[in-house]
């Protein structure tokens, strides 16, 4: 048997992520060959990914994050099954490695981000051999970007909400941050209310002629109160429209259109690992 030492044990860690033992283990099977012992490294990652991958990975970290000049936006929600891991550094940087590679390719959808190559090997690679390392579920499970003339995130502390949102010209990024904030803690179905979709509506109204008959009151006053019943909801869930939380007296559009006429929101996301 090769004599292992303790330079190459570490030297496999650093490429590898793997614990020490772990290192040593497939040196040491390998007979000392570096290359062959990665491969053993990535073998038992994946057999260890077969085996959990029924376990439910709830846990984990919600990143977002623009590239240099804020033109473009990405967002992604990489999972494990405990808050134990969803906590550790490593974990998070590993998670916004994948976020920077997300940002540098422009990845279109997460299985172009899966794809893209990341220290020779697959982003879903790494994802596959990191279940191996850590010993719980990782999964990449979504990914957004936006393009616009002006990307903001917004990531609250703890990793576990993060919001992006756009718009048609470049402002201060305080403005930015603000209607970020807002998007994270109230939760706007729309930008708008000609944006809410048409099936959502209907559901709205339908639940204010349920509620209004529970009430007692007339049916040909049904219509009535479940429109004022939208009014209320439109108010209250799409941005332009909501209280703004820093200024409990004006809206969200009002607070831009103050700033500026021409600002306008093109596109928000939102996620949040608590929904």
């Amino acid at each position: 048997m090769a004599d292992i030492k303790a330079a190459d044990v570490a030297k496999l860690r650093k490429v590898t992520g793997a614990g020490m033992m772990d290192c040593k283990k497939a040196l040491q099977e390998t007979n000392g060959d570096f290359e062959k012992a990665i491969e053993e490294i990535r073998k038992k990652g994946k057999a260890i990914a077969n085996k959990r991958a029924d376990r439910d990975a709830t846990e984990g970290v919600v990143l977002a994050k623009t590239n240099a000049d804020a033109t473009v936006g990405a967002m992604i929600i990489l999972n494990c099954e405990t808050d134990f891991v969803a906590k550790n550094d490593e974990f998070v940087k590993f998670a916004d490695a994948i976020l920077d590679k997300a940002l540098e390719n422009n990845a279109s959808d997460l299985e172009a981000l899966k794809a893209i190559e990341m220290d020779g090997r697959t982003i879903g690679d790494h994802v596959t051999e990191q279940t191996g390392v850590i010993g719980e579920k990782i999964d990449l499970s979504a990914y957004f970007n936006i393009n616009a003339g002006f990307v903001v995130p917004y990531i609250h502390p703890g990793n576990k909400l993060a919001t992006i949102v756009a718009f048609n010209q470049a402002a201060d990024i305080q403005i930015g941050k603000d209607v970020a904030m807002q998007i994270a803690a109230m939760s706007p179905v729309s930008i708008d209310k000609d944006d809410v979709p048409a099936d959502v509506i209907e559901k709205e109204l339908e639940i204010g002629r349920a509620q209004a008959r529970e009430e007692g009151k007339p049916e040909a006053m049904l219509d009535k109160i479940a429109e004022g019943k939208l009014s209320k909801f439109f108010k209250d869930s799409t941005l332009m429209n909501q209280t703004f939380v820093k200024d409990g007296k004006i809206s969200v559009g009002e607070y831009l259109k103050g700033i500026n006429a021409g600002l306008k929101v093109e596109k928000f996301e939102r996620y949040s690992l608590n929904n």
